[in-house]
């Protein structure tokens, strides 16, 4: 979906329970400042912790300085955007939004002292990068602070809290929509092996269940190479996925590995089709060398269109975009956060309907969301808390003269098998 550099670090099991361990120890105290118990306002409106006076409070934890800071600079300048429209329009129910941004770094213990800071003041998070540190303080908000939060992270591992929602379609689907993509349109078949290259960590082994899953249901057999994020040069890879044969490659990692592995392939005249998830590309990467490379054999699943689509809502975003920071270039980061805030405010729209602004009441209306689209091609439901809100994937291809760098060469689909998988239990 997005141009995400390196989007999951694996954290070992000690490092997860130091984390938790952390939380714990925070959990009092961000009780004690627990802010606003639940009341009424004057115009009937039940309100609580996040909401002072007439400014609802929404908490960001995002990385502007570590391997997501061009994913997280997009996102964030985004929300902030739609911030500034919405309050000028008027804001929500009367209310003007707020948004109180912490940088991690992509730091682990800076992500949840983050999380332990702005919990007990904001009404919910419409940002959240890091799927193991959304992970390690999962079960307390679900448990006990029961905020919405909207990850930008789409590991299945993160399903089944109506408190932490992923926006589109989680990793493993999105990797069998892929693969569909390569079987029907790139050659691959029963039999062949395709190489998966993917981040140890909730990210590339959520995609890997998408694989394997996929390869059980059409007769392919995958050769997996596995990487640390550290790892930017594929030549390794590159020379096992050759001598295995394969016919086809899915990277499940960021930008850097991407380009590494299709720059080598090429080299190495591996001339095989390769497929990307959202997080694996950057318009950045049509700058250097991998770029013909890439123009030529790369491919990219993604949860929505990009962010240079022929809709309105697309074409509105990019003008306000570029007034709003005409230095920064377009990605589809942008796409990522505008549709997480615009989510946001569509249930603190409902919620005001509902006369019920508290944490609770703002993610029961989420719960009665579905067919929610902004203009991107994919409607998604959130009804069902144990499912992405969607199942469809894009395919995408590196453009240079395309706003953003990606142009469609597959409108929202989803693949038979991907229907059969999301019924599995």
């Amino acid at each position: 979906m997005i141009a995400r550099t390196g989007r999951t670090r694996t954290l070992t099991v000690t490092a997860v329970a130091a984390l938790l361990a952390l939380t714990a120890a925070c959990s009092s105290k961000a009780e004690d400042g627990g802010g606003d118990d639940d009341q009424q306002s004057a115009d009937g409106i039940k309100t609580g912790k996040g909401i002072s006076g007439k400014t609802i409070d929404l908490g960001v934890l995002t990385d502007m300085t570590g391997v997501y800071a061009t994913l997280g600079k997009s996102v964030t300048q985004a929300q902030q955007l739609y911030v500034k429209q919405t309050n000028a329009d008027g804001g929500i129910c009367g209310y003007q939004l707020k948004l109180t941004v912490r940088d991690h770094g992509y730091d682990p213990q800076k992500a949840v002292a983050g999380y332990t800071e702005l919990a007990p003041k904001v009404l919910g998070f419409t940002q959240f990068i890091g799927s193991p540190f959304v992970a390690a303080v999962e079960k307390r908000i679900t448990d006990q602070d029961k905020a919405l939060v909207l990850p930008q992270a789409w590991s299945s591992n993160l399903l089944g809290s109506p408190y932490v929602r992923i926006i589109g379609s989680t990793y493993d689907i999105e990797t069998i929509n892929a693969i569909d993509f390569l079987m029907k349109e790139k050659g691959l078949k029963k039999g062949d092996k395709l190489g998966h290259v993917y981040f140890e960590g909730d990210y590339g082994e959520s995609a890997l269940k998408g694989s394997t899953f996929m390869a059980k249901e059409t007769g392919l057999t995958v050769v997996e190479q596995k990487i640390k994020p550290t790892d930017n040069d594929m030549t390794a890879q590159v020379a096992a996925l050759k001598k295995a044969g394969v016919k086809g490659i899915v990277i499940s990692a960021g930008p850097r590995q991407a380009a590494s592995l299709v720059g080598v392939a090429a080299a190495a005249k591996l001339n095989v089709p390769v497929i990307g998830n959202n997080s694996a590309y950057s318009p950045q990467l049509l700058g250097t060398q991998a770029a013909p490379a890439l123009l030529a054999n790369y491919y990219v699943a993604s949860p929505s269109l990009p962010i240079g689509a022929d809709t309105p809502e697309a074409k509105k975003l990019v003008a306000d975009y570029k007034k709003a920071y005409p230095k920064d270039g377009l990605d589809n980061g942008v796409v990522a956060g505008w549709t997480a805030a615009g989510v946001f405010g569509a249930a603190l729209k409902k919620a005001c309907e509902n006369k019920d602004l508290t944490r609770e009441g703002v993610d029961k209306a989420l719960l009665s969301m579905s067919g929610y689209d902004m203009g991107f091609g994919v409607d998604q439901d959130f009804t069902d808390p144990k499912a992405p809100s969607s199942a469809k994937s894009v395919i995408l291809q590196p453009e240079k003269a395309a706003v953003g760098g990606l142009k469609v060469v597959r409108e929202p689909g989803e693949a038979a098998e991907a229907k059969a998988y999301t019924q599995a239990p």
